[in-house]
């Protein structure tokens, strides 16, 4: 019981479960934020312009039942909004990163452009070399 405590507090504190749950977290509010734009904003402008905000009145009868075609045509318009504010997010982030290579390019200090290492693996690393450096000199 004590290995299975001890492994699993070595898998939590790993740096990649940490920055998956961060990821989670700031994934949720940014979908948040893409669906308050999508339902709110944008389709507060259908709303101007087709006199409702969305189109889930729209049906077609068949027989007796109806056919809600209209939320279908909501539910479209809704993922190609999300579909756009992912492709500006992914574009903003390529941007930074094209700045940050175009800034290490020119020599700017501290930033290793072709590095696979996380900050805290070149931390180590930085550590691991002085105490090399400490136990030969």
């Amino acid at each position: 019981m004590r290995t299975f405590l001890s492994d699993f507090k070595k898998f939590i504190l790993r740096g990649n479960v940490i920055d998956l749950a961060v990821a989670v977290v700031v994934g949720a509010a940014f979908n948040a934020v893409v669906q308050s734009f999508a339902n709110d904003v944008v389709m507060g402008f259908v709303g101007a312009i087709f006199g409702k905000p969305n189109f889930n009145d729209v049906t077609i009868h068949v027989g007796d039942g109806r056919v809600l075609v209209g939320v279908f045509i909501t539910a479209v318009v809704n993922f190609i909004i999300v579909g756009f504010a992912v492709f500006l997010a992914v574009k903003a982030f390529e941007a930074m990163q094209n700045i940050r290579r175009k800034s290490a390019a020119e020599g700017d200090k501290g930033v290793d452009v072709d590095s696979d290492f996380t900050v805290d693996q070149e931390l180590l690393m930085e550590i691991r070399d002085l105490l090399r450096e400490r136990a030969v000199g």
